[in-house]
């Protein structure tokens, strides 16, 4: 599995954070900024914008490195992804993101 799939499945290579870090594309950074400002009702800056991805070192968006439960819990439990967790199939914690995104489950399984 690469290092660039979040603890949840997600490909973080297709977040727009991340392509926007990767990239040093300030107007991606803008662009996402908005919509996750509009989306979240929340103040979120350009700046707020730089991610390396979920599990690497470096650079994460505020939401990534403090408040994904996801995260916090793989962190706690020592699992690279939750797909080494033996309660992934009833997890609540990550239904959401496995219900909605098909393709995270098969990261995670794969």
């Amino acid at each position: 599995m690469e290092d660039i799939i979040g603890y949840c499945g997600l490909d973080c290579e297709k977040c727009d954070a991340y392509i926007a870090t990767v990239n040093d594309d300030q107007a991606l950074r803008e662009k996402t900024a908005k919509l996750w400002s509009e989306l979240n009702n929340a103040p979120i800056l350009p700046e707020h914008i730089n991610c390396e991805g979920c599990r690497m070192n470096g650079a994460k968006t505020v939401f990534c490195d403090s408040l994904c439960g996801i995260r916090k819990c793989a962190l706690n439990k020592g699992v690279s992804t939750c797909g080494d967790c033996p309660k992934l199939d009833n997890c609540q914690t990550v239904r959401s993101i496995l219900e909605n995104n098909p393709s995270a489950l098969e990261n995670l399984k794969g």
